[in-house]
């Protein structure tokens, strides 16, 4: 019985390992909504950390030259419903892919770590868990081939 016990964790932890590594399809509602996406406040609190992002974003001279000629508001619903389904909340993320979104803005590598540093910040600022934080940014960091321009 024991060994039937320890076959089935392993079963059902290989299972949700493997659900984990699936792609992406950014387009696709989310299946569930998560410990996370609660931690963050839902979409609430979601629209704040990026209301306060976005200050951060256009203050920082190494961000703010890709920010200010966009629209802000369009660019904070979209970071909204993208971190919304990224965090298995009930958004649908529409906007274009990420290598789509950022091919012609020459975006670098310091430049990305800049806007990853101020998001961590405006995260740790709102209080957002540890933990919560850290899957948000594993769950992203793999968009950084895409965002990056590589010269």
């Amino acid at each position: 019985m024991i060994k039937l016990k320890k076959l089935l964790a392993a079963a059902i932890a290989t299972s949700a390992l493997a659900f984990a590594a699936l792609p992406l399809n950014a387009n696709a509602q989310a299946p569930q909504q998560t410990a996370s996406f609660d931690a963050f406040g839902g979409k609430p609190g979601l629209v704040k950390l990026m209301d306060d992002f976005m200050v951060k974003l256009l203050a920082d001279a190494r961000t703010s030259p890709s920010f200010k000629p966009t629209n802000h508001t369009r660019v904070k619903e979209q970071l909204v419903d993208q971190f919304c389904h990224v965090l298995g909340g009930p958004c649908v993320y529409k906007g274009a892919d990420m290598k789509t979104a950022h091919r012609d803005h020459d975006i670098t590598t310091a430049q990305f770590n800049a806007l990853v540093e101020l998001l961590q910040a405006t995260m740790t600022e709102q209080r957002i868990p540890f933990a919560a934080q850290n899957e948000l940014l594993a769950k992203l960091a793999f968009m950084h081939r895409d965002v990056v321009t590589v010269k």
